[in-house]
């Protein structure tokens, strides 16, 4: 049986938009999705709520006309499409490929060209938002790529998307993208340095985050991320790892376009950093952790330059 719809990668944020998908489809008729992901259990919710789960990534292109990728990296994107290798053809010819995850502008564009030489159509579909808003169906979504494969890629994104805006052709939709998350990493880092500053003055956090809250820079973004940095919570999101890897991407779009990015190298260093200290799967919020090193590093400094307390000599 074809169905109508594919999706390939569970992770953090392809399973809750699957999800999503999966729930819309059982209320349209004559429409049905598809999934796969390379740890199976992760497919186990998806089965639940109706979906088929296919045997591999070339059964998903089989059986669907429409396939959505959310997947890690450029590398993975070419393994479950088979590109570079005779299969590629038959896994994309007829089919539109849509490409929801984050990778370099200049590898998108090549993709492209490879799909439409071997008879398939390409978006480009990066999304804005973490594990929350994936959940909540609120993402929005930034598309490129044909006016034709672009209609028919746009009413299928309702459920995992509340909004979506063209952005013209291929790689304009992950510029965009990166464009927001060069924003979102600067907001997050400042607003974690905020509060390690307010408590190394040792002021209320949780008043801080009232003010913060209440005040005309609240976001969503900054709600979530001040909660966690008030608990000490860091539950993933958007993990310490990933957002180091878009850090990357950013800077190398910027130098390509010889532009300058100082506040983003600056959150380059405190993300690797982050990461070195172990914390990788954390939410980026705990890029606290390494701004906190940076404090005990220089605390430690000035107190081997401070000489020695002076001791007043007593009676002889």
């Amino acid at each position: 049986m074809r169905a109508d719809i594919g999706f390939i990668g569970l992770g953090v944020m392809g399973r809750p938009m699957a999800l999503n998908l999966a729930r819309a489809d059982a209320t349209r008729a004559g429409t049905g999705l598809v999934v796969w992901n390379r740890t199976a259990a992760k497919a186990e919710p998806l089965r639940a709520a109706g979906a088929a789960v296919a045997a591999s990534p070339a059964d998903v292109c089989r059986r669907a006309g429409i396939v959505f990728l959310m997947l890690a990296d450029g590398p993975a994107i070419d393994s479950v499409l088979g590109r570079g290798t005779p299969a590629f053809a038959a896994n994309v010819a007829g089919r539109v490929i849509v490409h929801m995850g984050t990778t370099s502008p200049g590898y998108s564009r090549g993709l492209e060209a490879d799909l439409r030489a071997a008879g398939g159509r390409y978006v480009e579909a990066p999304v804005s938002g973490s594990r929350g808003p994936a959940e909540a169906g609120s993402l929005v979504a930034m598309l490129a790529g044909e006016p034709d494969a672009v209609d028919a890629v746009r009413p299928l994104i309702g459920p995992m998307c509340h909004e979506s805006f063209d952005c013209g052709p291929v790689p304009n939709a992950l510029l965009m993208k990166l464009s927001v998350n060069l924003f979102l990493i600067t907001m997050v880092t400042g607003l974690a340095e905020a509060f390690h500053f307010a408590r190394g003055h040792g002021l209320d956090e949780h008043r801080l985050r009232d003010v913060l809250d209440a005040g005309p820079m609240a976001s969503t973004v900054s709600r979530a991320k001040s909660r966690m940095l008030v608990d000490r919570d860091f539950a993933v999101q958007a993990s310490i790892a990933n957002v180091l890897d878009n850090n990357r991407l950013v800077a190398e779009a910027a130098r390509d376009a010889g532009i300058a990015s100082p506040l983003l190298d600056a959150c380059h260093a405190l993300y690797g950093e982050t990461l070195a200290l172990g914390h990788g799967e954390a939410d980026m919020a705990a890029v606290v952790h390494a701004i906190e090193s940076r404090t005990g590093a220089e605390r430690a400094v000035t107190r081997r330059r401070s000489p020695p307390p002076r001791t007043t000599p007593g009676p002889r």
